[in-house]
Order: C-alpha cells, then sequence, then structure tokens
C-alpha cells in the first residue's frame, strides 16, 4: 500500500499536498483499491467555497458511487482535466496524474493527519 511521507490524509481517505495556501486533493491508493475500478469522476464545484468535511465531488467505480469530502475549507479552483476522458488515471497513479481538485485553502490544515497516522487508522 503507497502511503506517501510529506502528503496529509483524512480520514475519509483522501490525501492533501500543502504549497503555501493551494492544496492539490486526491483520493489515497487505499480508498482506490476499496472502490475498484473507477469509471466516472464527478465534481461540479469548481469556483465555489466548500466547507471542510462537505461533499465536493462524487467518484463513481463499477460496483459503488462514492461522495469526496473536503479535507479543509477552500475554495475548489480546478479540477484535474484528465479525468473526464480518463478516470481510470486515479486507479493507476492515485497521487500523481489522478488527483482531483486544487483549492485555496481558507481554514485550518490542522484536523489533517500524517502519514503514519493514516497507516494505523487503516491497519497497515
Amino acid at each position: 500500500m503507497n502511503i506517501p511521507e510529506g502528503l496529509k490524509y483524512t480520514k475519509d481517505h483522501e490525501w492533501v499536498k500543502i504549497e503555501g495556501d493551494i492544496a492539490t486533493v486526491g483520493v489515497t491508493d487505499f480508498a482506490q483499491s476499496e472502490l475498484g475500478d473507477i469509471v466516472y469522476v464527478d465534481i461540479t464545484t469548481v469556483g465555489q467555497d466548500v466547507a471542510e468535511h462537505d461533499i465536493f465531488g462524487t467518484v463513481e467505480a463499477v460496483k459503488t458511487v462514492s461522495d469526496l469530502f473536503m479535507p479543509v475549507s477552500g475554495k475548489v479552483l480546478e479540477v484535474n482535466p484528465v479525468l473526464e476522458a480518463s478516470p481510470e488515471k486515479v486507479n493507476e497513479d492515485a497521487y500523481g496524474e489522478g488527483w482531483m481538485i486544487k483549492i485555496k485553502i481558507t481554514g485550518s490544515a490542522s484536523g489533517l493527519l500524517s502519514a503514519a497516522e493514516y497507516k494505523e487508522l487503516i491497519g497497515k
């Protein structure tokens, strides 16, 4: 299971890469493996302010649809354009080409987990 150091994580299985007040967000390797083959990513919150823990989109796999939860409060600046034509990138490269959104952080990121804490959460 790939859980890179240097990223932050949520109990809802999103990862967060923080650079200044901009964060890139995606789902973890654990989440994509639990979901199975991802066939569609639906994010319609670009330009919107979304509160921490609120839903910013959904991801559809062959067997299920799962909500995506905002890891910190912020304004959604961008959705990964690659995912519209190639949602399988989330399965193939969850921490790289499979990122989902970029946000301008407006809230505190203090509630995020370290890689070690996330490993403990998922029992790895």
